[in-house]
């Protein structure tokens, strides 16, 4: 008991120390700058020293003092909205790079199979693949630490990652034998579009996963290298993009807008109103653009599709988004924390606010996720959505309405043909990786394109039953003769994209899945 008390004796200062600069801080920004709002934050900052000294003197436990207090920020910070956060200094340069678009590292994709690490692809171009790493070798071995069966995708991360220019020693498996290799480091991007290409002579594809830095000129770049291969028409796939850089979606946006014309508009009580207009004579002015959307797709995301379906200048397909329409600025704090706080909200050029209704219940305001699948919105319009007091009409006459997401112009049902209880046990685990990893192990060189690959190889009956008796053997998925049947197609679409994303990566996936998409074929037929 000495030991603990005294360690958490030495830590009080500390805690104290932050609580009163977060006290201070939070004074300063979320309430007027007056005498009297500076003297409540001094008084809660003081409330909460209170707490901590009784904590130190009296409780039962030792206390982790680190855990309470960033939990107890988080809580906090949830009560105000869903969207500001408390972020720890340990995590905010891992939440940093995909803002930024690039880390420090080797330039590989891995897996861990069999409690082994599997390199399942190599970055063009990347310190791995000029020192000679290459798809199918594994890792054994990081500078002087063995990987074991404990190791974690954190933790290869934390052994792969550091400063550009830093050597790392790695010992890898490959036939059988081991190889060292010393790779030195270098800025890898985190691409934010996966995937582009001709879907047909006139009609292109580009996936975007999230918003960064560089995801307006990696958009940009592909849609370029399109209209050089005859793009006319376009689908812009945001499903499941949750969002990122605002100004990733503004310039984007911009691409496809007369200059001018407003994008989005911004405005907070202590945010001045700002509003984003498109600035530049628009590269994509002579493209036809559909954008996809679901229920995952959020903020970003959400102000691309709503800035084009506000100019009626693209058309909005799938289903009814996210509805966040919160503006978070970073805010930083001395110990080398975080707060992301939400410091406006955003408006789509007809004026809709699309942030869903928030009660101060977290959990909840998530769980409306699953509620829409519950309440039958994902396979049909929620009519309650449509309400006279949010409805917004275009230039051209088209009803839009706010109150939470972007309603599609077109509506795409949720897709559960073939799907059976056997399928969704083998989807939630990671059997499909591991059989295409284990699959292409001789084959990476049979195909010279997705296109070719996706004409030529068919999954046999004879695949499928090798697959259902490795889900068996590897992953103790019993074989369900009946659901097989049933799931037939979409057990043997997902070999055949997963095959595809070994050699490939997503470039691949996406071409070979989008054959069988039931949005993107609403999409392609929407276009033509």
């Amino acid at each position: 008991m000495e030991n603990n008390h005294k360690s958490t004796s030495y830590w009080i200062p500390i805690i104290m120390a932050v609580c009163l600069a977060v006290g201070l801080f939070l004074g300063n920004v979320l309430t007027p700058k007056t005498v009297q709002a500076e003297q409540t934050s001094n008084g809660y900052s003081q409330k909460i020293q209170d707490v901590l000294h009784v904590l130190d003197n009296s409780y039962v436990d030792s206390v982790n003092y680190e855990e309470l207090f960033e939990s107890t920020i988080g809580d906090m910070l949830h009560k105000l909205d869903p969207h500001s956060n408390y972020i720890p200094a340990k995590d905010l340069k891992a939440m940093n790079e995909s803002i930024e678009g690039r880390f420090g590292g080797v330039g590989i994709r891995f897996f861990i199979i069999r409690d082994t690490v599997c390199i399942t692809n190599v970055l063009p171009g990347s310190p791995a693949m000029k020192t000679g790493l290459k798809a199918g070798d594994k890792i054994v071995k990081v500078n002087k630490e063995e990987l074991d069966a404990t190791i974690t995708n954190e933790g290869v991360m934390k052994l792969l990652k550091g400063i550009e220019n830093t050597d790392v020693n790695l010992t890898i498996l490959r036939n059988k034998k081991r190889i060292q290799k010393k790779v030195t480091r270098g800025s890898i991007p985190v691409e934010s579009v996966v995937a582009a290409y001709m879907m047909t002579d006139k009609v292109g594809y580009i996936r975007i996963d999230q918003f960064s830095m560089s995801t307006a000129m990696e958009f940009l770049f592909a849609a370029k290298n399109l209209k050089q291969q005859g793009l006319e028409k376009l689908i812009i796939d945001v499903r499941g993009n949750g969002g990122g850089l605002l100004t990733g979606a503004t310039e984007i946006a911009d691409a496809f807008l007369e200059a001018g014309t407003p994008i989005v508009e911004t405005k907070g009580e202590h945010s001045p109103s700002y509003i984003y207009r498109a600035t530049r004579n628009s590269a994509l002015s002579d493209v036809e653009v559909a954008v996809l959307v679901n229920s995952s797709s959020a903020s970003a995301s959400e102000i691309l599709a709503g800035a084009l379906q506000d100019n009626d200048r693209g058309t909005i397909i799938g289903r009814r988004t996210f509805g966040k329409g919160l503006v978070q600025e970073d805010k930083m704090l001395r110990d080398g924390s975080n707060l992301r706080l939400t410091i406006a909200r955003y408006y789509t050029p007809t004026g809709r606010c699309i942030q869903k209704p928030y009660s101060g219940d977290y959990h909840s305001y998530y769980e409306d996720q699953m509620d829409r699948y519950e309440n039958g919105e994902m396979y049909k319009i929620d009519s309650t959505m449509f309400v006279d007091s949010l409805k917004f009409t275009t230039p051209k006459g088209k009803v839009v309405y706010g109150g939470g997401g972007i309603m599609p112009d077109v509506f795409v049902p949720y897709d559960t043909v073939g799907s059976s209880w056997y399928y969704t046990e083998l989807r939630y685990s990671s059997v499909f990786t591991t059989f295409a990893f284990d699959f292409v192990q001789d084959k990476r060189g049979n195909w010279n394109s997705p296109k070719e690959y996706n004409a030529s190889f068919k999954v046999t009956d004879e695949i499928l039953m090798r697959f259902a008796k490795f889900a068996e053997s590897e992953y103790n998925i019993k074989i369900k003769a009946n659901d097989i049947q049933t799931s037939k197609a979409l057990i043997s679409q997902k070999i055949k994209g997963e095959i595809a994303r070994q050699i490939w990566v997503e470039q691949g996936f996406f071409q070979v899945n989008n054959t069988k998409d039931t949005d993107v074929q609403e999409a392609l037929e929407y276009l033509r």
